[in-house]
């Protein structure tokens, strides 16, 4: 028979991980924020133009976004692989996309949101491969 305390260690658990997931995706977006801010105000005051092109404002995306990310666990105590494997999932939809861009089988003004569409997915998926290093309260 199950009493009310046999499942709260994994309900806290699961807690944990779901707050997470939003404070990791809370990062991404300061991170695109702040970083976008200061690369275009680093370009004006140089001169500097940043190139066009779908495929630019992507990689910038996902580069600021991860760094925001990295940031963040890296201040809770995760090590350099955990961070490295997230960024990964931040990069690896362009792989994806890009030919499809190239190809015409996607419009360059639908990029961004496939790419969030399978960068979201893939950074859940990674972290519920290591659901016991993002379902405790210390991750160290």
């Amino acid at each position: 028979m199950t009493t009310p305390t046999t499942g709260r260690p994994q309900a806290i658990a699961w807690r944990h991980f779901l707050r997470h997931y939003l404070e990791m995706i809370a990062a991404m977006f300061v991170g695109m924020a702040v970083l976008g801010i200061a690369v275009r105000g680093a370009m004006a005051l140089t001169g500097l133009e940043f190139p066009s092109g779908d495929e630019w404002a992507s990689v910038e995306m996902a580069a600021e976004m991860s760094i925001g990310m990295v940031v963040w666990m890296r201040y809770r105590g995760h090590g350099w692989a955990s961070s490295l494997e997230m960024t990964a999932a931040m990069f690896a939809p362009l792989a994806l996309l890009f030919p499809l861009l190239w190809l015409g089988a996607i419009a360059g003004g639908s990029l961004m949101l496939l790419e969030h569409v399978v960068m979201l997915p893939a950074m859940f998926l990674l972290m519920l491969r290591r659901r016991s290093e993002y379902g405790s309260a210390a991750h160290v």
